[in-house]
């Protein structure tokens, strides 16, 4: 399974998916860590089988052991901190704010890649799960880092057609099971 093969899954309603997914391939704005490193970071944050592994061996020998562990493991600590800050920020008493969060968060300090490239998988991830708190604060780290808006935007890009890809084979599948 691989990107080809989750584009022929995709009905010929989702044709814009298709077409959006295969530019995502060709994206050049991000580089091959960057970039397979949100496609995987927003597969594993998604987390549904067929998504997974198509996008697995998509990314299989163009992310080193080390990019591709920074990125289940965005996906693993964004799924708690955009619960987690979503959850504060949405609460009208502001109390929540000022309180530690007490959750461990070591691999945001040393993910194993570039801090940059971290801070873009987690972007992407925090897009998936929708914490605006979360986006801001890691927009600020990335344009600390020297991104652009324009990878920035890439990776939310990437976080949106992953997603709708997922949504629309999951919904296909409960359809035709």
């Amino acid at each position: 399974m691989s990107i080809e093969t989750l584009k022929s899954a995709l009905p010929d309603y989702a044709k814009d998916l298709k077409l959006n997914l295969g530019s995502l391939s060709n994206e050049t704005i991000l580089d091959d860590e960057q970039k397979y490193g949100c496609m995987l970071a927003c597969a594993y944050a998604i987390g549904t089988g067929e998504i997974v592994k198509g996008i697995a061996a998509e990314t299989d020998g163009k992310l080193s052991e080390e990019a591709t562990k920074a990125a289940k493991a965005a996906a693993a600590i964004m799924g708690m901190n955009n619960v987690y800050y979503r959850s504060i920020h949405l609460l009208s008493n502001e109390t929540y704010r000022t309180l530690p969060a007490r959750l461990r968060m070591n691999v945001i300090g040393a993910p194993g890649i570039s801090k940059a490239n971290f801070e873009l998988f987690s972007m992407a991830v925090s897009a998936v799960n929708g914490c605006g708190m979360c986006l801001d604060a890691h927009e600020a780290e990335l344009r600390k880092a020297g991104m652009t808006s324009e990878q920035i935007q890439a990776s939310l890009r990437i976080a949106s057609v992953i997603n709708a890809v997922a949504r629309v084979l999951e919904a296909e599948q409960a359809v035709s099971a």
